[in-house]
């Protein structure tokens, strides 16, 4: 008989689990929909969380961005400077700026530019000019 008992013992532990299984299938079934509620709360409140938090990066990132926008324009000031500065530099022939107003129907000031530009060079102004 000793068998048989450890054989009730087997039975009885494998049905427990099918039948608190099964139990909890049913409280399952309704502990599912609670919990998914609750999420849907959860989740809600943590989409405000992140809308806040993102209201907040961006404003400070707009602050960062701002700065830095304003730093690389005072740079490209400098640079702009710094070439009008070469440009000038450049000397230019009286009628090689008059051929470019000329040719290319542009102001004296971007006839001039253009041959500064290609270091007084007019036909490479010119050509530059054309495309």
């Amino acid at each position: 008989g000793g068998m048989a008992a450890e054989g009730d013992v087997e039975l009885e532990l494998e049905t427990e689990p099918n039948g608190s299984g099964g139990g909890s299938d049913g409280a399952g079934g309704r502990a599912a929909e609670k919990p998914r509620k609750h999420d849907s709360g959860a989740a809600d409140l943590e989409r405000v969380t992140d809308y806040a938090e993102e209201k907040e990066i961006q404003s400070s990132s707009l602050e960062t961005a701002m700065s830095v926008i304003g730093d690389r324009r005072s740079r490209e000031q400098k640079a702009k400077q710094e070439r009008e500065k070469e440009l000038a530099k450049v000397t230019i022939k009286k009628e090689d700026l008059e051929l470019i107003m000329t040719e290319m129907e542009i102001s004296r000031a971007a006839a001039e530019r253009s041959l500064r530009e290609h270091m007084g060079n007019v036909v490479e102004a010119l050509i530059t000019l054309t495309n």
